[in-house]
């Protein structure tokens, strides 16, 4: 069974649009008791490559992208062809096109945010460009680089990549530190955007109120650091403060609220070991002048996604933080007190389909990608 999106007012789809039906195959649609409701978790569409970010229209379709390189508009159960204008990706190993999200006032601006994987000089790093969406869903015109890490170098790993709008105004691009040994200690650099949360303008000038901005050996983009790959991130709707999550190595997943200026320890504390057994770094947990994380996971379940549940569809759920699970495929259902987390529950491990984002859709329910060659889009909502 394939479950179409709820129009939510949507103006009807063009031929223009270029959507075309996903080819038949086998789809999710099951039933779970949770500690707070039986929920139902069915299919939206199929046969995607690799998802990697999908951010809802005001008219309740979806932009996703495909790591690849592709950019799709969803709607009623139908997923279009590439969509033109999409910048160039430097496709492989973790990289290629990631995340996407939508201008905050898209209505007037009709403008669309993307972060993907760009080839330069030295090799590749996170780049984010923005361009308009064409009123017929077919391209994005316009389209201009506003932020590219430096320095680029010859990795496949640990791009981040998430993009997250404040309630000012404000984006914040979450930045992973590149994985291999020679590079990560840039995470604790202010001279290098490795490893670090960055907080712009839409068009990619720097805040004058950032932590760095009179500091003439830092960069001005800087938001916090020590940071190891961050593909997870949302804003707490209590406070509209940032929340992340990013990978840890051997164990050591932490959940982490970055705040202006503070570092996070990596590669110099860890709850986690390397992939040979080794310390990271020191050794040790903590260390002063470095901010642990509020949550984490050993061993790590190799965190991707997140969202605050806000609706009313599963009030049980209302509060809570959702995180997805790749290399434990799974989805994690996390219960706060405030800025502490309290409990937590796993979902969907039967599924055994990795998580790659969690998203709050307009209709009250969660979407999901699972990040596989025949990716889907789930939904997860009450079972009633």
């Amino acid at each position: 069974m394939r479950v179409p999106i709820p129009a939510f007012a949507a103006p009807a789809l063009t031929a223009a649009a270029l959507l075309a039906p996903i080819p038949e195959a086998a789809a999710v649609d099951a039933a779970y008791d949770t500690e707070k409701g039986r929920i139902r978790v069915q299919t939206v569409v199929e046969g995607l490559s690799h998802p990697w970010g999908l951010a809802f229209l005001p008219d309740g379709r979806m932009l996703v992208t495909e790591r690849d390189g592709n950019l799709r508009l969803i709607g009623g159960g139908k997923v279009s062809e590439p969509l033109a204008g999409v910048p160039e990706v430097d496709a492989g190993g973790q990289g290629g096109l990631l995340d996407v999200a939508v201008d905050p006032a898209f209505i007037q601006s009709r403008m669309v945010y993307l972060s993907y994987s760009e080839a330069g000089d030295g090799g590749n790093s996170t780049a984010v460009a923005r361009g308009r969406l064409s009123e017929d869903g077919t391209r994005l015109t316009g389209v201009e680089v506003i932020f590219s890490q430096k320095p680029k170098l010859d990795s496949a790993m640990h791009f981040g990549s998430r993009l997250v709008f404040d309630r000012q105004g404000h984006l914040f691009i979450t930045l992973g530190e590149r994985s291999k040994a020679q590079f990560r200690d840039q995470a604790q650099q202010l001279g290098s955007h490795l490893g670090k949360v960055i907080r712009i303008w839409p068009d990619g000038s720097a805040p004058e109120d950032n932590p760095f901005t009179n500091r003439r050996d830092a960069l001005p983009e800087i938001w916090s650091y020590g940071h190891r790959n961050i593909q997870g991130a949302a804003l707490n709707p209590d406070t509209g403060v940032l929340w992340i999550n990013e990978h840890g190595p051997r164990g050591g997943d932490e959940i982490n609220i970055p705040e202006a200026g503070k570092n996070y320890g990596w590669p110099v504390v860890s709850h986690g070991v390397n992939y040979n057994g080794s310390p990271v770094g020191t050794g040790r947990r903590e260390a002063p002048g470095m901010t642990g994380p509020i949550y984490h996971w050993t061993p790590s379940i190799g965190v991707s996604g997140m969202a605050f549940y806000t609706a009313d569809a599963m009030p049980g759920w209302r509060g809570d933080v959702f995180v997805g699970g790749l290399a434990i495929p799974k989805l994690v259902r996390l219960e706060r007190d405030g800025d502490r987390i309290t409990g937590a529950e796993d979902l969907l491990e039967d599924l055994a389909l990795r998580i790659r984002q969690v998203v709050q859709g307009p209709d009250g329910a969660l979407y999901l990608l699972t990040d596989e060659s025949d990716g889907e889009i789930l939904r997860v909502g009450p079972a009633s």
